[in-house]
């Protein structure tokens, strides 16, 4: 289903995979976890180049000070808690793709840490910590666009931008997704979490740069 939206047509996320065979649904996840290994290359490279956290992390920073626990704790938790409150509350977005993308992340982000780490890190130069911060941005959002059209699911927090873009029928999904990011970044700051230039930069620059990709990979994904 279509909406008009600023005289261009509006495009839904949710869709119906219902009909998918077993094959069809080996090639989206494959998709899935293509995409998923890309995002997290791209949070590799914005996380060591140590000029912010991430938007997300920031508000699981917040709460693991409040609560006294640890950040990987209260992340893993948090993203139980939503995918619960979507499947109570919504049809047609938390799908396999969503598990494989709530407790995949971690391990993919340790694995090129140990491969990245020792080139880009807080002790590089600047201009080198600034290319890798922005070029973690670019690659971030392309991945998330490939997660997106697998149609197999995507990460519980990322969800919440795309849900609200279908319910709100007025306003691209960048700006929600913009308006998601500062909402994470602020209660997180409030909380205590920590923000930094590379956090700003990713609040601003993640949902139009997923925005861009999202019909640049729809052409190159073909699934049912």
């Amino acid at each position: 289903m279509e909406r008009e939206v600023s005289g261009e047509k509006k495009k839904k996320f949710a869709a119906d995979t219902s009909g998918r065979t077993p094959g069809d649904w080996v090639k989206a996840l494959l998709v899935l976890l293509a995409g998923l290994t890309i995002a997290h290359l791209g949070v590799t490279l914005f996380l060591l180049s140590e000029l912010g956290t991430d938007t997300f992390t920031v508000f699981i920073q917040g709460l693991s000070v409040v609560f006294g626990l640890t950040v990987g704790t209260v992340h893993v938790i948090v993203l139980c808690i939503l995918m619960a409150v979507m499947l109570l509350t919504t049809k047609g977005y938390v799908k396999p793709g969503t598990v494989v993308c709530a407790f995949c992340g971690g391990p993919i982000i340790d694995l090129f840490t140990w491969i990245l780490g020792d080139y880009i890190n807080g002790n590089s130069g600047m201009a080198l910590r600034v290319v890798s911060m922005l070029a973690g941005c670019v690659i971030l959002a392309l991945g998330m666009s490939v997660v997106i059209n697998s149609n197999a699911g995507t990460g519980p927090n990322d969800l919440v931008a795309v849900i609200l873009s279908d319910k709100i029928e007025a306003v691209e999904f960048r700006w929600i997704r913009v308006c998601c990011d500062l909402f994470f970044v602020a209660l997180g700051f409030v909380l205590g979490g920590t923000v930094g230039a590379g956090t700003i930069a990713a609040v601003f620059l993640t949902g139009p740069l997923v925005q861009f990709w999202l019909p640049v990979t729809a052409r190159w994904i073909k699934i049912k």
